[in-house]
């Protein structure tokens, strides 16, 4: 047995409408499912993130277990390394502090920067895990 791969990240917010601005109109994430005081679910790829209000989701439920955390979280999204530049230039028009950004010894770039929830969000090339980047160009016809 393995495992294939991550399905789905959760990160989560104090505010959904700012983080759906943020994902979806920003990032250009799908959006497949918004819930108005929960949690919104958005495509990314091949893979699903899950953005839910903490308090709400830690709530008992009678359908899925209790869960959330608290303090700012991270997720790394993959982009091309001949792409990084034209993502800095997209988030600082969006007015999106870059907060650090770094080329790495063993190759690839990262470029970091905050969600409105404080979270910790990566822009980086697949390189920097020695992972070929055509792993991740979008593959047309996939969901």
């Amino acid at each position: 047995m393995q495992i294939g791969g991550i399905l789905e990240s959760c990160l989560y917010v104090n505010d959904l409408d700012a983080a759906q601005q943020f994902y979806i109109n920003v990032l250009g994430l799908r959006l497949v499912e918004r819930h108005p005081t929960r949690h919104l679910f958005a495509q990314c790829g091949r893979h699903m993130l899950l953005i839910f209000d903490p308090d709400a989701s830690d709530r008992e439920n009678s359908f899925l277990p209790p869960h959330g955390a608290k303090g700012a979280g991270h997720i790394a999204f993959a982009v091309t390394d001949r792409e990084i530049g034209r993502w800095r230039t997209h988030l600082e028009n969006h007015g999106i502090e870059i907060e650090k950004e770094i080329e790495w010894p063993q190759g690839g770039h990262s470029i970091y920067f905050r969600d409105p929830a404080g979270n910790s969000v990566e822009l980086a090339s697949p390189l920097i895990w020695h992972i070929e980047e055509t792993l991740f160009e979008p593959k047309l016809g996939n969901l």
